[in-house]
């Protein structure tokens, strides 16, 4: 199987907001052969606290996304440490300074790596977890007649006001830490990236995740043990990277791209693409409510909620067998 790292320059980019994101680099991860007739791709956006390399559990010769017959491209989000970022921008953007970036954003550049770098002329799916199927429902918004699927699980077209709250509440466990000093920090600020990921922890699995001690399967043999796990993962994001997509997240709403008319509802009935939209059943952020509400206004969508007990984590690629193999029969019968 061929793969490929993409570091694709995208100049100077002007942002919804009518900032300017500067000297813009976004990377990507392709495994597979583009078709000759550069038609048979599949788009898997990042998440939250993932790279490209968090989908790689799904992705292969007969896996859920398999390179036998498809291009598959994942690109990083702005924010991710990878892609342009408060880590690694020029000083001007850099730490604090980044600017507001969008979800339309992300989806606008990285709509240009794949026409203007791989001359893509169709997009059999978009599909992704978390914010990734945020970036999905965004993609079939903003590209009608190029998307043809979209599979966005774990996540929805907009961030909902409980979800607003949720993201909230770990953003002010992270910067009440002093040394965060406001994103001017000269070190780590350790006791509120272990803060924002025990608080985090709580989020994102369900109750009966917790009540039925699901987290052995994980291999931890206590609870202080799943919670250190999320304290020390954390120390290994940046702060400021964490705090960029956070923003990004919560301006989440298909029916803000400046070109459309209408609000998020018209937004959504313009979709084109066939779509299957996988919630968890026990998520507690991105909810089947939620996912419910959005696929009325869809003209060519299913509500099929994935049944687990692990909550918003029932998505995350390759964690639990089960609600893999619900994940991966939607996308046969998209693309079969």
């Amino acid at each position: 199987m061929t793969e490929e790292i993409v570091e694709y320059e995208l100049g100077d980019v002007t942002l919804e907001s009518g900032e300017t994101l500067k000297s813009a680099v976004l990377v990507a991860k392709t495994w597979g052969q583009l078709s000759v007739a550069r038609d048979n791709v599949i788009v898997l956006p990042t998440y939250y606290t993932g790279t490209h390399e968090g989908y790689a559990p799904l992705v292969g010769p007969g896996n859920v996304f398999d390179t036998n017959h498809y291009f598959v491209i994942s690109p990083n989000l702005f924010g991710n440490g990878l892609s342009t970022s408060p880590s690694n921008a020029v000083d001007s953007n850099s730490g604090p300074r980044f600017p507001q970036v969008d979800v339309y954003d992300n989806v606008l550049c990285q709509h240009r790596l794949l026409t203007e770098k791989f001359g893509v002329t169709d997009i059999q799916l978009v599909a992704g977890w978390s914010m990734g199927a945020i970036q999905a429902f965004h993609w079939a918004v903003a590209f009608p007649d190029l998307v043809r699927r979209i599979l966005p699980w774990c996540g929805s077209a907009r961030c909902s006001p409980h979800n607003q709250v949720f993201l909230a509440g770990v953003e002010a466990a992270l910067t009440v830490d002093p040394v965060y000093a406001e994103g001017h920090y000269d070190v780590p600020p350790e006791a509120g990236l272990k803060a924002f990921g025990r608080v985090y922890c709580g989020w994102a699995y369900s109750q009966a995740f917790f009540r039925e001690s699901l987290w052995r399967q994980l291999g931890f043999e206590t609870l202080d043990a799943l919670l250190s796990f999320w304290e020390t993962d954390h120390l290994e994001w940046d702060a400021n990277n964490l705090l960029a997509k956070l923003r990004t997240w919560q301006s989440a709403d298909v029916g803000k791209l400046q070109s459309l008319e209408g609000g998020y509802e018209q937004a959504l009935s313009s979709i084109k693409a066939q779509a299957i939209i996988m919630p968890s059943r026990t998520d507690l952020y991105f909810t089947p409510e939620d996912s419910a509400v959005e696929v009325q206004h869809m003209p060519h969508a299913e509500l099929r909620v994935i049944e687990s007990d692990w909550g918003h984590c029932a998505g995350g690629p390759g964690r639990e067998d089960a609600a893999m193999r619900q994940l991966g029969g939607a996308v046969d019968d998209l693309l079969g």
